[in-house]
């Protein structure tokens, strides 16, 4: 996508390399009341959900000015206004709760919290939407900003811009987390040249617009999104477009926080419509103590836990294939497709890639080119899908899993191109050119450990596949068609999916 003004470029370069840790590497540092009582039932599409109770909201009524503007790390941002879309930040402030568990958190999600302590806080909101509020579609996403890498990032933003632009919905990213505002310890530090942002925080970063700001811990994380989410339907911060739909939506360290949230706060407060839960891992972001940043170390390793079956608003969870297996090991929290919930596992995928780190990739050098899969083709298609599923009750299409060997190190089955058997299937792996993997190369750091891989096939083997350049296109061709009638791509990414094809690589 086109870069955006001259006065973003500059940072740019700096933020990028970024990005990769705040989206992904984190991972790897290793290193109240409850939902018993039954609540009156109003309807969404075809969907019966349990009415709203209320609660405190954010106060989102001053718009944040000065300084550098806008921070977040971002690989390549968009150029907004070409696409008649517009940005705003907001001061978001309020009092938030903290939770306590009431009982041990199982395997199955049905997780009991309780309020617990009370603390001020002054967070800031990022909101892109259509500059025409006619072309408004309804649907707002609400990003948990991610933190991994010591600034906030917005991966599903990357992910998912295009798609969110052409329906017309309206984007949200929250600063929910310690790190991301007041600063601490970076669990994957990246040197880059000119960068020193990492861990910073952003009133240390630009203390002229974001020095008034505070949070009192990621214990109150949970609520801060909450209380943003209730003054967005309320057309807070959008400038009086008045929400039919609150999407969460959060990738890696985020999507460890949307477990915890699905399971125990949406039963308390049912402030979202429904769930984007993107490359999870096997349990759900720890509850922090007062002051105290929550941390993907106290997560992996934990208890794996699916999402409870007890809720309405439906969870579409899509898994690279790095998630699967790795540390992440999402596979010890596989669970069955049901009425609320999706799981698409995505051959041939990575944790981060080509298209998420963007122009950041030259930096990064894992001893074979990272992995270069479509994962966003397929996770538009699955936000498609879900949007569709909470305003007419019409569910995204089932997927096969990715086959697992079980065992105490699961690991995946694999064909004997090295490409992943089951799951879900595109053309550059039923019609491939290179071994596109989930699993790393050789260089073990931790970027690369989730970065996946993209090994080019050999003189022989691309001669032993297809006959001619004609030949592989007709394949490839077709198998695009294939996965845009199955429901895994969509047809507006057609052009794009057609684009990775790699004729020039069929020898004559």
């Amino acid at each position: 996508m086109a870069m955006i003004d001259r006065g973003r470029r500059r940072r740019s370069a700096r933020r990028s390399l970024r990005t990769v840790a705040a989206s992904c590497v984190g991972v790897l540092a290793l290193t109240g009341c409850t939902s018993g009582q039954s609540a009156p039932q109003t309807t969404m599409g075809t969907t019966s959900v349990p009415s709203r109770p209320a609660g405190p909201s954010a106060d989102l009524s001053h718009q944040l000015h000065g300084g550098s503007g806008v921070f977040l790390a971002e690989p390549d941002p968009v150029d907004l206004p070409r696409f008649g879309y517009e940005q705003h930040e907001y001061l978001a402030a309020g009092t938030a709760t903290s939770y306590r568990a009431a009982a041990p958190l199982t395997h199955d999600g049905r997780w009991d919290f309780a309020p617990d302590g009370s603390a001020r806080y002054r967070t800031r909101v990022v909101v892109r939407q259509p500059t025409d509020p006619s072309r408004f579609s309804g649907t707002v996403v609400v990003e948990w900003l991610n933190v991994s890498g010591g600034v906030d990032a917005d991966p599903e933003w990357t992910s998912l811009a295009r798609e969110i632009m052409r329906r017309g919905d309206a984007w949200v990213g929250v600063s929910t987390q310690t790190i991301g505002v007041m600063g601490g310890p970076v669990l994957v530090k990246v040197d880059v040249p000119g960068s020193d942002d990492a861990g910073k925080g952003l009133r240390a970063i630009d203390p002229a617009r974001y020095g008034s700001l505070t949070l009192p811990g990621d214990g109150y994380s949970f609520d801060i999104f909450t209380q943003v989410a209730r003054a967005l339907r309320s057309g807070a911060a959008l400038g009086g477009l008045k929400p039919h739909r609150l999407i969460a939506a959060g990738e890696s360290q985020s999507a460890f926080a949307l477990v915890t949230y699905y399971d125990g706060v949406q039963p308390i407060t049912h402030a979202f419509d429904g769930f984007f839960v993107h490359s999870r891992g096997a349990s759900g972001l720890p509850l922090a103590a007062p002051g105290q940043s929550a941390g993907i170390a106290g997560a992996i390793g934990g208890t794996a836990t699916i999402f409870r079956t007890d809720q309405v608003a439906p969870v579409m969870d899509i898994q690279s294939e790095t998630d699967v297996t790795s540390v992440l090991n999402s596979y010890a929290a596989r669970q069955p497709d049901s009425g609320t919930f999706r799981l698409w596992e995505v051959v041939g995928t990575a944790h981060a890639d080509v298209h998420l780190i963007g122009s950041s990739a030259k930096y990064i050098h894992c001893g074979v080119p990272i992995n270069d899969g479509p994962m966003y083709l397929v996770a538009q298609a699955a936000y498609h899908a879900l949007d569709r599923w909470i305003g007419t009750g019409q569910p995204p299409p089932h997927a096969a899993r990715i086959d697992v060997m079980p065992g105490s190190s699961p690991r995946i089955v694999r064909n004997p191109e090295g490409i992943a058997l089951g799951g879900i299937r595109t053309p550059p792996v039923d019609v491939p050119v290179e071994e596109l993997s989930g699993a790393s190369g050789p260089n073990p750091s931790t970027i690369c450990l989730l970065l996946g891989s993209s090994r080019p096939f050999s003189t022989s083997q691309l001669t032993h596949l297809y006959p001619s350049r004609p030949a592989y296109l007709k394949l490839y061709n077709a198998d695009t068609q294939r996965a845009i009638t199955a429901g895994f791509v969509l047809s507006a990414d057609r052009a794009a999916m057609l684009a990775m094809a790699k004729p020039s690589r069929i020898p004559g």
